[in-house]
């Protein structure tokens, strides 16, 4: 009897191999598993939602009285809330501090954060910043955990990254990637660009969570996908830790970003310009014109200089040097490290708010009576020409002339100081061709 339940046993397992199980180890060592790295991150990452309310226009021939009681519309305009999601990353425990994207918060009447573990608060916000899409909000709440800070001017190409976040309102939810490429910008998301391009997973509500090293640190605040056809498609962006921390200083002393400017226009140092500069460099910013009067023309700058460091940090290029002073306080100085004629000189300049000029129309041409035209630099250190205020049931107003415009040339002259506008308007016969641009958009204006 043994032997035959022996035997019956035996057939049963030959037709009944045992599963294999994935080992705990291979040749000694462990598996490779972030876990314990996400153990200790997950808790600093918090979901953010927010409320607005809404008010919807109304068409203007509904907004007729005789039309609103003949289809019982009704008096008011009507109102709906719009909601939002998007996720954060604590960076003082003590404090409560979050930071996050602007356009998450932006224009929100109540802001909800929910913690890891499932703790509620209402936040507040300490202040935004448009420009580099940068926000920072507080929460009072204990038993907080933050992120360490990462050096994020260290990362490589090729660097693993893992981002966190709460994708389409799921919850929170891990990708990992590597670091496709830095330094990107030109991609008309934010006005400040010097994005960590990735390819690990960043999806709509992923906005304001963080971009973490394999240590744990945090080295970018996720902000953008390309996504042609609303999907992820392997190419996200995430903000340098670096420039959210400067934007972050900022934000707890003023509320905002108090910006100054150098006074200067640039461009890339390209292999052609260092050829033609008998230069042995390859990374750096161009100066091509000085504004009379600016910190750069009192500091000694000149058009031709290479600027290659900005208070010891090198500068890749044109937008690199811009982004850098443009994240100065207005009024502290900086030391800028360039090359001239070959040779190595250090000047120190103190970044400085500017000071628009203004000129009253009447003062250009009779046409623009009743325009008050200023002076402002652009982001690339540029000189433009822009409209301040424009009298109502005035001519230029009539014309079709508005407060923001900016005057690109006058009588097909280029323009970009209040005494080329003068001399411009005097130039033509009897006319007054004006080329404006208003916000991404440029038209030509006759005004007679």
């Amino acid at each position: 009897m043994m032997r035959v339940i022996f035997l019956v046993l035996t057939l049963f397992l030959l037709a009944h191999p045992v599963q294999a199980q994935l080992p705990a180890a291979i040749d000694g060592a462990p598996l490779p598993t972030l876990a314990p790295m996400l153990e200790r991150t997950v808790p600093a990452v918090v979901n953010v939602s927010t409320r607005a309310l809404v008010v919807e226009s109304v068409s203007p021939l509904f907004d007729d009285p005789f039309f609103r009681r003949f289809f019982d519309l009704p008096a008011q305009p009507r109102q709906r809330q719009r909601q939002g999601l998007g996720s954060g990353v604590i960076v003082d425990a003590d404090k409560g501090l979050i930071l996050t994207n602007n356009h998450v918060i932006q224009r929100a009447d109540e802001i909800v954060v929910t913690l890891h573990d499932g703790r509620r608060f209402d936040a507040e916000v300490i202040g935004a910043d448009q420009e580099t899409d940068i926000a920072l909000i507080r929460i009072d709440a204990d038993g907080l955990h933050a992120l360490p800070f990462a050096d994020s001017d260290a990362l490589r190409v090729g660097d693993f990254v893992v981002a966190i976040g709460n994708p389409f309102g799921l919850g929170q939810t891990v990708t990992s990637g590597i670091v496709s490429a830095l330094g990107r910008s030109g991609l008309g998301i934010e006005g400040f660009e010097d994005f960590i391009q990735t390819d690990a997973s960043i999806n709509p509500g992923n906005s304001g969570g963080p971009l973490v090293n394999l240590r744990g640190e945090l080295v970018g605040i996720n902000t953008a996908i390309l996504a042609r056809g609303g999907g992820n498609i392997g190419i996200g962006f995430a903000i340098p830790i670096n420039m959210a921390r400067m934007v972050q200083e900022h934000l707890i002393v003023d509320g905002e970003v108090s910006r100054g400017q150098l006074g200067i226009a640039m461009q890339d140092l390209t292999p052609e310009l260092a050829q033609a500069f008998s230069l042995q460099v390859t990374n750096g910013a161009v100066v091509t014109r000085v504004e009379p009067g600016s910190p750069a023309d009192r500091a000694g700058l000149q058009a031709g200089d290479v600027v290659m460091e900005v208070d010891g940090r090198p500068v890749r290029g044109a937008t690199d040097l811009r982004n850098r002073i443009g994240l100065v306080r207005a009024g502290s100085e900086v030391r800028l490290r360039l090359l001239r004629d070959g040779r190595e000189e250090t000047v120190t300049a103190r970044i400085e708010t500017p000071q628009p000029q203004e000129i009253q129309g009447e003062a250009v041409d009779a046409r623009l009576s009743g325009v008050t035209f200023e002076t402002v630099v652009d982001r690339d250190g540029a000189s433009r020409i822009r409209i301040a205020a424009v009298q109502p049931r005035s001519l230029a107003a009539r014309g079709g002339l508005r407060e923001g415009d900016v005057i690109l040339s006058v009588n097909r002259r280029e323009v970009s100081r209040l005494e080329d506008l003068r001399e411009a308007a005097q130039s033509g016969r009897g006319h007054l061709l004006l080329n404006v641009q208003r916000g991404s958009g440029a038209f030509f204006l006759m005004l007679q």
